[in-house]
């Protein structure tokens, strides 16, 4: 397995278990897997909408900077994407 720890050149991708998904009944995106559902906040939603396994990590924090009109995103982007991988949501 990869390291946990991403940089801005890591590609991310959602692991194959998972399905990403909005959920009209619980106005949030979710990742579905064979067990459950895991509810995300917005942030995490927007982050991993952008983990196609095309864009590193440096592209998604463009993205997410552009979208949001905001700076200085990419300790938040590395953090939440060591999480998500030790959470094994997310592959490099």
């Amino acid at each position: 397995m990869a390291d946990a720890t991403p940089s801005l050149h890591s590609v991310p991708a959602l692991a194959s278990m998972f399905r990403f998904q909005w959920e009209e009944a619980q106005q949030c995106h979710v990742l579905l897997y064979p067990e459950g559902m895991i509810k995300l906040n917005q942030s995490a939603g927007e982050i991993l909408k952008l983990c196609d396994g095309e864009r590193d990590v440096a592209a998604i924090v463009a993205a997410l900077e552009a979208k949001f009109q905001a700076s200085g995103l990419g300790g938040d982007v590395l953090e939440f994407l060591e999480v998500a991988h030790g959470n094994r949501w997310i592959r490099y």
